[in-house]
């Protein structure tokens, strides 16, 4: 192994030694209250120290990292406090996630470190909003985002680097090459030789490097660093390296031949560069001793205080209110009385332009949403009111760009994702439900993301355009869902989900875009999110409803003069309104529950199953359900209408109204 120090000091020598002894010699603790079984679990950076602590110190403090497993050395290079990070890895009180997840699935503003989930490439995404953020905001910051060689198959690694590329995000995209996917070795995983090749395809740079030398990888680091923040671009960076142990120690390395460990061995990125340093004479026997005491010490006071800091507190109402940022909302109602005639889709634009002029840091994100205009249209002339920096056009690729609106979050931006049909975010799935879902209880980082959703049938549109998915997250803890049925709804929900600092789910029926309109205030307002609307006053029967059901009800209810029906509209899904729904239970004590998802494990379904578990006394008749059918929507007309609730509604309002 050759070293280069260049013109570096003796103190930058120096420095980064004692970052490769600290995870060095943490691991080598660690391993040891494994096998006492005081911590349950272990993945070990051993023998690739080099590249963690390497670019930690090529880079500046202020520049965020997104690291995984084996980086330990990203951790102590930032000087996260010992006590801490090991009370993260005993599941205590005193971790950065209080003992809701383990190891390295945290992440710290305080030291510009995002963590990963177990889905391997999300962070990929995570690192382009963080890096966008930091472009819009002109701060000349590096964003560096960590992968294994075999996660580079995922997805979303490919997404992330083709938006970097197509945006010029200021991003190292740094693939550890250690020859294996777990057990898996990379001739199973991948057919190029070398991840730099992979650069040309997506018109950047790609720069190799030996991984275990740490004096290579921190100037290599350094250097590109300083060229990005003058010149922003993504540059792939490979570092060729090795895993002495297994994916986590369960796993083993049986599967590794015997010669190539010991080859990895000699190549150990500690040993070589300390026989260097004492070569060149930068550091002698008695102060390698100091230092590994010292640093001993160090860990050994961490542990005293992380194995006496207190296991969480099981409290069923902290962790429910840790799911979200805490939000107070306060109803704004509009200043002027002057209102206009607006359709469904220009109540929605409106509060979109709205929302744009109230909040200079939120930034729209979407395929053909610039000059085109979207879609539908919704954010016609956008571009030339608020600039391309904030109304961007993406590359199609939902999970990227869903990821990316974490990212900006995460910079105190706040973010619009607009899926071109809610059918598509399938391909965002694992970012809304594991990374947008889930932050905030983990590590207290609010998601300040609305991801907009046109959703529902009636156009003919088949399969895969007409879907209504809502359930899908409905079960989701983390998630903030509206589903307006109205323009006044539509323009005062969207507000209300751009001012809370968490993440929602905005749906919006295509066939309501033009089909309806009514007059709303001209002016910015609000519409309390949580709260269901009665709208029709009635007697006989509740049907509890929202989006397109809401008028499907009012028509066939308009139809049935000898029946008196109350129609509540639920307008949130997650929270839902129980207050309305028990208040409507004991007018009517007759209750349908209509929806234009399919029936089994619908909306429905739950708030059927609440109403007979909590209220069964009030009720003089079981709880009723209308939904679409249990199979895919169908492209013909007729199909399609036999398909939706809408047909079976009369009858079995007629059906409840007998009982």
């Amino acid at each position: 192994m050759q070293f280069n120090r260049k013109k570096y000091s003796d103190k930058i020598l120096k420095d980064l030694y004692e970052g490769l002894l600290r995870p060095r010699l943490i691991e080598e603790k660690m391993l040891i209250l494994l096998r006492q079984g005081k911590i349950s679990k272990w993945f070990s950076g051993i023998g690739q120290e080099g590249i963690a602590v390497g670019l930690t110190k090529g880079l500046d403090n202020n520049d965020y990292i997104l690291p995984m497993h084996r980086n330990l050395g990203v951790f102590t290079s930032r000087n996260m406090p010992f006590d801490r990070l090991f009370s993260q890895w005993q599941g205590t009180s005193l971790g950065y996630t209080k003992g809701r997840d383990r190891s390295f699935h945290f992440g710290s503003n305080e030291h510009h470190i995002v963590g990963m989930i177990s889905h391997l490439g999300p962070q990929n995404a995570v690192a382009d909003g963080i890096a966008l953020a930091g472009k819009l905001l002109k701060e000349k910051r590096v964003t560096a985002v960590f992968n294994g060689d075999g996660g580079t198959s995922e997805g979303d690694f490919h997404e992330a680097i083709n938006v970097a590329a197509v945006w010029d995000l200021p991003i190292i995209f740094l693939v550890e090459n250690n020859g294996y996917g777990l057990s898996t070795p990379s001739s199973e995983q991948f057919r190029c030789k070398n991840f730099v090749d992979k650069a040309i395809g997506y018109g950047i740079e790609g720069v190799k490097i030996d991984g275990n030398n740490v004096l290579e990888v921190y100037d290599t680091v350094k250097t590109l660093a300083e060229s990005i923040r003058k010149n922003p671009r993504p540059v792939l960076l490979e570092a060729i390296t090795f895993r002495m142990r297994g994916h986590e120690e369960a796993s083993g390395t049986k599967y590794v031949p015997k010669k190539l460990l010991d080859d990895w061995a000699r190549k150990d990125p500690l040993m070589n560069y300390e026989k260097y340093l004492l070569k060149e004479r930068v550091i002698d026997k008695k102060y390698v001793d100091t230092v590994i005491k010292k640093i001993k010490k160090e860990i050994e006071d961490g542990l005293a205080v992380a194995f006496a800091s207190k296991p969480p507190e099981v409290s069923t109402a902290i962790e429910v209110a840790d799911l979200f940022q805490p939000f107070e909302q306060i109803q704004i109602s509009p200043k002027s009385e002057k209102t206009s005639e607006k359709r469904f889709i220009d109540a929605i634009s409106d509060g979109l332009r709205q929302s744009m002029e109230k909040y200079p840091n939120l930034v729209l994100m979407g395929q053909d949403i610039a000059e085109y205009g979207g879609a539908f249209k919704i954010t016609d002339g956008f571009v030339k009111a608020f600039g391309k920096d904030r109304v961007r056009n993406t590359p199609i690729c939902e999970s990227a760009i869903v990821g990316a609106g974490l990212g900006l979050s995460i910079k105190g931006m706040k973010a619009m994702v607009e899926m071109q049909f809610a059918d598509f975010v399938t391909e965002g799935f694992n970012q809304i439900v594991n990374n947008l879902a889930k932050t905030h209880w983990r590590w207290g980082q609010n998601v300040d993301v609305v991801v907009r959703m046109p959703t529902g049938a009636g156009t003919a549109a088949g399969p895969f355009h007409s879907q209504s998915n809502e359930a899908w997250f409905f079960h989701t803890p983390g998630l903030k869902i509206v589903y307006p049925s109205n323009p006044y709804d539509a323009k005062g929900l969207l507000n209300a989900a751009f001012e809370d600092p968490n993440p929602y789910l905005y749906f919006e029926h295509k066939l309501l875009y033009r089909s309806i309109k009514e007059e709303i205030p001209d002016d910015y307002y609000t519409v309390e999110v949580g709260k269901a609307k009665t709208v029709a006053e009635g007697t006989d029967m509740s049907i509890i409803t929202y989006g397109m059901g809401v008028h499907w009800a009012k028509e066939i209810v308009a139809t049935l003069p000898n029946i008196s029906a109350e129609i509540i509209d639920l307008r949130t899904l997650l929270p839902w309104d129980k207050e309305a729904v028990v208040a409507t239970v004991k007018k009517t004590n007759r209750v349908l529950v209509l929806h234009e998802d399919t029936l089994t494990g619908g909306i429905g379904a739950e708030i059927s199953a609440w109403i007979n578990e909590h209220h069964f006394i009030h009720l003089d008749a079981p709880v009723m359900r209308v939904a679409s059918l249990d199979t895919p929507i169908p492209f013909a007309p007729a199909l399609e209408s036999n398909f939706l609730a809408k047909g079976r509604l009369k009858g079995k309002i007629e059906e409840l109204a007998k009982y």
